[in-house]
């Protein structure tokens, strides 16, 4: 079992940054690929961005390519999300994800998830 336990979330005014991260704790972490999903109110959850064990790729959602960048380091089990000059439809809650393989992220999905952040946009 991987326990994920988001932080960083907040109130941000458009155009501004936010740093959300992502600690994995339980069994071990070595060899996940992790991600971050969201998910706006009456919508479903989306795709933002992923990263391999290795840090290959990332891979980024195409409303997110430029702005955010998602890095991780593993000798602290965490992985962050860097979100820079956010939109008011940016505002979501925000849940970070882990997968072995990381194939299921391509179907909006995962082994592990954690209790989500709420980020918050304001124009």
């Amino acid at each position: 079992q991987v326990h994920l336990v988001e932080a960083g979330g907040g109130l941000v005014q458009a155009g501004g940054s936010l740093r959300l991260s992502c600690t994995a704790s339980g069994r071990a972490f070595n060899g996940y690929s992790m991600a971050w999903f969201r998910q706006a109110p009456g919508k479903g959850r989306e795709f933002v961005a992923a990263i391999r064990w290795s840090a290959e790729g990332p891979y980024y959602a195409d409303y997110v390519k430029g702005r955010f960048t998602i890095s991780r380091d593993n000798a602290k089990n965490t992985v962050y999300l860097q979100m820079n000059s956010m939109k008011p439809e940016d505002t979501a809650a925000y849940y970070c994800a882990a997968d072995l393989s990381g194939l299921a992220f391509k179907a909006n999905k995962a082994q592990y998830w954690g209790q989500g952040t709420q980020v918050t946009v304001s124009s």
